[in-house]
Parts: structure tokens; sequence; C-alpha cells
């Protein structure tokens, strides 16, 4: 957790396959601890094609069953049919903005929203950010991206900078 928090949380992404990754890896949170996803974040990547949206679009019935029976994930079927089905609406969506990256970072004017938090308490789960891209990606069919993943998500990205002032990775 230290590792993720001081290397990758909060640096701000444009790749659209660490997007991709993180999309995912935020809805297949929900309900569980991030420490439990982060524990299986390998077998995740072997599992989804190393996040590669095109291969994981194309993935058959058949595939995802077999990952039902992949201990290194976690195997929920709703979760693991999601991740199909959101590599197609984020494919569509690259269509359609060039980039997922420029479709996600022109909510936000291609720049960090920075918050000065003094306390994980005055850290929010959800905002109206949150809210209406949370909305919007529904509308693309996208799916496990309710308020609060995409917060999290929008943290994870750097498009949401939440670190704690005293934090030393507080970048802003």
């Amino acid at each position: 957790m230290r590792s993720y928090h001081d290397r990758e949380w909060g640096v701000p992404s444009h790749d659209d396959r660490y997007l991709f990754e993180m999309l995912i890896l935020e809805g297949a949170q929900a309900g569980l601890s991030w420490a439990t996803i982060l524990n299986r974040r390998d077998g995740y990547r072997r599992a989804f094609a190393r996040f590669d949206p095109v291969k994981v679009a194309a993935f058959t019935d058949l595939r995802l069953e077999q990952l039902r029976q992949d201990p290194t994930i976690i195997r929920n079927r709703l979760k693991i049919y999601g991740t199909r089905t959101n590599a197609r609406a984020f494919l569509k969506v690259q269509a359609e903005f060039g980039s997922f990256a420029k479709y996600l970072w022109a909510w936000v004017d291609g720049v960090p929203v920075v918050h000065r938090p003094r306390t994980l308490a005055e850290v929010p789960a959800t905002t109206d950010l949150s809210d209406r891209i949370s909305k919007d990606l529904k509308r693309r069919n996208f799916t496990f991206v309710g308020s609060t993943i995409v917060y999290a998500m929008l943290q994870s990205v750097g498009i949401v900078d939440d670190h704690i002032t005293s934090c030393p990775f507080k970048r802003r």
C-alpha cells in the first residue's frame, strides 16, 4: 500500500492503458478493500491481457467463464463480465474523443483539481464532479462506475489531488 501511495496514487496520468487499468481495478474493489485488489493486481494484469482494452473487448463468454475459476482475481461474475463491457465502452470513448485521457481530463479542463485536506476525515467519498462523470459513463454503457468508484479513480490517476497537506507526496 505504501509503495502504491508513494509512487502511483495521485500522479497525473494521460496513459489510456493505465486509465483503463485503474477504471477496472477501482470497479473490482467495490465492496472490498483496496489492499485486496492491489494484492491481486498481477493476477488482473495476466487475466485481462495487461489491460489492453482491444483484447479485453474481444473476450468471449467462454474466456470470461474460465476467468471465474482464476483464484488470482476477484471471481465475481458481474465484475468479470463488466470488464469486457467497460472495454467495449472504453473503445467507443477513444473513438469519439481520440483517447480516454482526453475525455476524462476534459472534465477538469486538463488541470488537476487540488484539494487541501488536513485530515483523512476531510477527504470526500464523492463530489459533484464524480457524480457528473459517473452519470455520463453510465450513459455510455460503462458498469461499476458509481460516483464513489469514479472518485477513487480520479484520485488514483491524479485528476483529483486529495493528499493531505502534511503528506510528503503532496504535489501542489
